[in-house]
């Protein structure tokens, strides 16, 4: 591969909108284990969170994804290789980024502490509705949080 070849490579796969309009492959090898790439990603962001039993799988997806995509790029920088396998290379990895990319965007769900954060909610509606009816509804900062 000729050298202003290379950095057209580099530069595509680092260009900040690399990814729009990108699809994430359907099956890409990493680590030597061929994952069906598109499914996983789809079957998690169908959820629109993280359940807490999947956070581990998808952070070690992340990670194992994130490996072969500097894997990937060493080897377009290195220069040993033909364009043709280069130009594979960088699809390849822009892939990896939009699948990353997607993996990002979705939220952890602890599901105890937004529990936790909605029975403390409750219980302060519960207790401004008791102050209210039973009224006891006092504004003066000396008597708050009394019934």
């Amino acid at each position: 591969m000729k050298e202003f070849e290379r950095k057209q490579l580099l530069e595509r796969v680092n260009r900040e909108a690399a990814t729009v309009g990108v699809d994430i492959p359907d099956q890409i090898d990493v680590q030597g284990e061929e994952i069906d790439l598109r499914e996983f990603v789809f079957e998690i962001k169908r959820r629109d969170t993280i359940p807490a039993g999947e956070r581990d799988r998808v952070e070690q997806a992340k990670k194992n994804l994130r490996r072969e995509r500097l894997q990937r790029l060493q080897e377009i920088e290195a220069g040993e290789i033909t364009y043709e396998r280069g130009e594979r290379l960088a699809e390849s990895i822009i892939g990896i980024d939009r699948a990353l990319n997607a993996l990002e965007q979705l939220r952890p769900v602890d599901l105890e502490q937004e529990s936790k954060v909605q029975e403390a909610a409750d219980q302060k509606r519960w207790m401004g509705f008791l102050k209210q009816a039973l009224g006891h509804e006092d504004t003066s900062s000396t008597r708050r949080g009394r019934l």
